[in-house]
């Protein structure tokens, strides 16, 4: 049965659970992340830097058409709030925003950061007052729920190229890959959501490489047990909402989209929607690239090309690029101080310190 969910002042004037310990910046798995990014960087630098020697072009973008990008982008983050209170069972929405914020401009700045956003997130939410376990469980379950549905976007694409559609052979493969994964994941979803077996295979493996290799930690027990536990925590607060859960995450991934087609019409192109969607879909995953920090030079080179082979004339396809790279990448970077600054402030109503 569901948790009913908290109220958006649940929690505040009690003491937060205890905090984690402060993350280490200088750690020899960072090094090495800096290192690759640095190569990561060198490979793409000629193609970087072709792309914003283009910058001046930006000048010719109406002001009205930055507002429209900026709002899709605000929907989009609005949404994936919304699935993330959902999967935690929570209306506290202040502090899951700000949360969030802050932990995704870390990830865009931190070579590798996708960790370090995450962990970011998860100890201020700790720091607001909310459960740990419930975090943990919540936020893995708006991840998976989140890239299933990204993966989901090519299918809208099929009926384009089935019906006759002239569409470049390398987004076709993007397409078809993208329906693969996208059946992987739904199905790898269902089967560890329906059984225990699976889980319980999974987690004694990973406990047996965790006590094989990190002899001198604490041995790792009941792993299988405690991923059991949360499975069935998401599955009993999601319960029939499942549908909403869709939806938000929907709203996410199509308003970041339209933020695309918003800068595509910007810069003067008229391209086909479903090809652009296929662009915008391998833009996405280039993102996930951990060489250098959101995926930087490696999005900017690859979704210009994608965009060419969707039919969108270079010039503009540069453009459009920079546009939505300067919406969707440069300013939430900016807003991860603001959302912190705030926090920060809230965080004396909550009865206890913001985590630094």
């Amino acid at each position: 049965m569901s948790q009913p969910p908290e109220g958006p002042d649940a929690g505040q004037g009690q003491p937060p659970e205890a905090i984690p310990e402060r993350l280490h910046l200088v750690t020899p798995g960072r090094i090495v992340m800096l290192f690759l990014a640095v190569i990561g960087l060198y490979v793409v630098w000629p193609s970087l830097i072709a792309t914003f020697s283009s910058v001046d072009e930006l000048k010719h973008v109406s002001p009205i058409w930055f507002v429209v990008m900026a709002g899709c982008e605000a929907a989009s983050y609005g949404c994936i709030w919304l699935l993330i209170g959902l999967c935690l069972g929570s209306r506290r929405y202040f502090a899951i925003g700000s949360s969030q914020v802050v932990g995704n401009s870390v990830s865009k700045i931190v070579p590798g950061g996708s960790p370090m956003g995450a962990a970011t997130q998860y100890r201020m939410l700790v720091g607001a007052g909310m459960d740990a376990a419930r975090i943990g469980t919540g936020l893995t379950a708006a991840s998976l729920i989140n890239v299933a549905t990204l993966f989901a976007l090519p299918v809208l694409a099929v009926p384009a190229i089935l019906g006759g559609v002239t569409v470049d052979r390398g987004l076709a493969r993007a397409a078809w890959l993208g329906v693969a994964v996208f059946v992987l994941l739904v199905g790898g979803g269902a089967v560890l959501l329906l059984l225990d077996k699976p889980i319980t295979a999974v987690a004694r493996t990973i406990q047996r490489i965790h006590n094989a290799l990190l002899r001198r930690r604490p041995p790792m027990v009941d792993l299988a047990g405690r991923l059991t536990r949360e499975r069935d925590t998401v599955r009993g607060t999601l319960g029939a909402q499942w549908g909403q859960a869709i939806l938000r995450s929907a709203g996410n991934v199509v308003f970041d989209y339209l933020a695309l087609l918003a800068a595509l019409v910007a810069s003067g192109a008229r391209p086909r929607a479903s090809l652009v969607l296929l662009a915008y879909v391998a833009s996405v995953v280039l993102g996930m690239i951990p060489l250098t920090p959101g995926g930087l030079g490696f999005v900017e080179a690859g979704l210009a090309t994608m965009l060419v082979l969707a039919g969108v004339p270079g010039p503009a396809a540069t453009l459009a690029t920079l546009a939505y790279r300067l919406v969707s990448y440069w300013l939430p970077i900016v807003g991860g101080p603001v959302a912190f600054a705030l926090y920060r402030r809230r965080a004396v109503r909550w009865g206890g310190p913001a985590p630094a």
